[in-house]
This record gives C-alpha cells, structure tokens and sequence, in this order.
C-alpha cells in the first residue's frame, strides 16, 4: 500500500501533534522526498529501507527516525479518544508487559503511567531530541554527536512501544475505523528498517513476536 494513501487516510482523524519537516537546503531533505518516492512507488518495505548507494548512513536514519515519529503520533491520534486514564491505568502490553516511564529530569526513578500519559511524555521526548541540532543536525556541516546511534536505539525503543499499546489494547479500535491494514503497512515498515539497522534490541520486540510473524513473514 502506498505511503500516500497511509498518510492521507489517518490526516482525516485527529493528528495528536505538529509534524516535523526537512529544510529543502538540508541533505535529509532530498533523502526524505528519496524514501516518499520508493514508497509510493510500491517498492518492497524490505528493499525500501536499505540505505541508498552512495548516502550518509546517519542522514538515512535521522529521516527515518523523524518519519516514524510523525506516522505514530498519526496512529496514537486514531485511538488517543479512548485511551483514557481510566481505560488505560498503565502503560502496558497485555498482562505481561508493563512498561515504567523514567527521564531523568520529572523522573528520575521508573514510574508507572496511564498510557495516554506515559505516550504524551514521550512524543514530547522524542520532538525534543529530533528538533536539537546538537543531537540530529540540521545543516550539512554539523557533525553527528558520538552517542548518536545510542539516542535512536532509545528513541526507536520506546515508539516501538506505542505500536504494542495500540496492537494490544486499540485494535478493535483500528478495525472498526477501517485503519488496520493502514497501520500494519506502517508497523511492516518500521520492522524492516530496525532490523535492517539494528537499532532495537530483540528481546524488545517480544510483546509483538507472533504477529511480526504473521504480517512481515519472517
């Protein structure tokens, strides 16, 4: 299904916050309209993700990055009306995963959450890290920080975990509304890429170990 198509369904629904967009005079810029191509072109997910020949692998994964962030806070808006705080008193993953929300500044300490409280605290984390040209530069002769892999294996982490929230608690939600293959194109999509980087531990990727099986095929 093409990118497009995905973008255009869930805009209709409430968008839980602003994008963010590539500068033109920016190298991301030209590998983010690169990759909305491959997508909507139709090319496997599995190919789409490889880096380009020739790119700056940083450059790649900055554009993704910042793509997935906007297409989940695209899919959190979809089921954001009832994921309350008293539908969901936790921030978990079926009765077997719990997740703690911790950012070493209101936080300190792992703290049980809502979901829809823990999601907003880290949407805004994530939008805080994107939108710092000190952790994902902005302009060609900027120089990506030396921890800059370890921020997007954290980043890429705990958006994964939106995407178990919404599987395991909201997916009558998406089929009612008519979202799911939407939504599965999507998750296909963020699947092939952190495997391809590996920038998400496996064992991270349990809580959705048996549909990855079903809708990726591997």
């Amino acid at each position: 299904m093409a990118m497009k198509g995905f973008k255009g369904f869930l805009n209709k629904d409430k968008t839980f916050r602003p994008k963010k967009k590539f500068s033109k005079d920016t190298p991301q810029y030209n590998l983010h309209k690169h990759a909305e191509a491959s997508l909507s072109a139709g090319i496997d997910l599995k190919q789409a993700v490889k880096l380009p020949p020739g790119e700056n692998l940083n450059d790649w994964i900055s554009v993704h990055v910042v793509d997935f962030w906007n297409r989940i806070n695209l899919i959190y808006g979809t089921v954001s009306e009832c994921c309350t705080e008293e539908s969901c008193k936790v921030m978990s993953g079926g009765p077997k995963y719990e997740y703690l929300w911790r950012d070493n500044e209101q936080y300190k300490r792992p703290t049980a959450l809502p979901a829809t409280t823990y999601i907003n605290l880290l949407m805004d984390w994530v939008g805080v890290q994107i939108n710092d040209s000190n952790v994902f530069p902005s302009s060609p002769d900027m120089v990506y920080p030396k921890n800059y892999i370890q921020t997007v294996r954290k980043i890429m982490s705990r958006l994964f975990r939106v995407f178990v929230h919404v599987y395991i608690h909201h997916f009558e939600r998406l089929c009612s509304i008519g979202a799911e293959a939407h939504v599965n194109t999507c998750y296909k999509h963020f699947y092939f890429f952190v495997s391809e980087f590996e920038v998400i531990d496996k064992k991270e990727l349990e809580p959705l170990k048996e549909m990855t099986k079903n809708i990726c095929h591997v």
